[in-house]
């Protein structure tokens, strides 16, 4: 009992004190790590873990999809790809259809690759004095 509230404790101070950049990145694992429960939960015929973690990556999708700043086109593209995220994720969770639920994992695990990759490249820059 001790460990799980420390281990919540620490989670809850590495949210408190994360940059926004680094708040996405931890909505994107998030997402990742309930999407693999419910593709899980559902290989293994757990159709109502499998649901309820499914609520849960949409929740955070819809998270990311609020930060957007859609004066941007970049911004603009990223929607679509939540979009369609959040369609294989419903379609997924309606048709019990694993392979809708991987679709959306690819694209979720892409997207978290590339954010993590242009954090390094700003932080490179901030180093640099760009």
């Amino acid at each position: 009992m001790l460990n799980s509230q420390m281990a919540a404790a620490y989670k809850n101070q590495q949210i408190m004190t994360a940059s926004p950049e680094q708040l996405t990145l931890l909505l994107y694992n998030g997402a990742l790590r309930f999407l693999n429960e419910s593709i899980q939960a559902l290989e293994s015929g757990d159709k109502e873990k499998s649901h309820n973690a499914n609520l849960r990556v949409q929740a955070i999708v819809h998270e990311l999809m609020g930060t957007l700043d859609m004066n941007y086109e970049i911004s603009q593209n990223w929607a679509a790809l939540y979009e369609y995220i959040e369609h294989c994720l419903i379609e997924g969770n309606i048709q019990k259809d694993v392979q809708q639920l991987y679709n959306a994992k690819e694209i979720l695990e892409d997207m978290r690759n590339t954010w993590q990759e242009a954090m390094k490249l700003a932080q490179q820059a901030k180093v640099a004095g760009v």
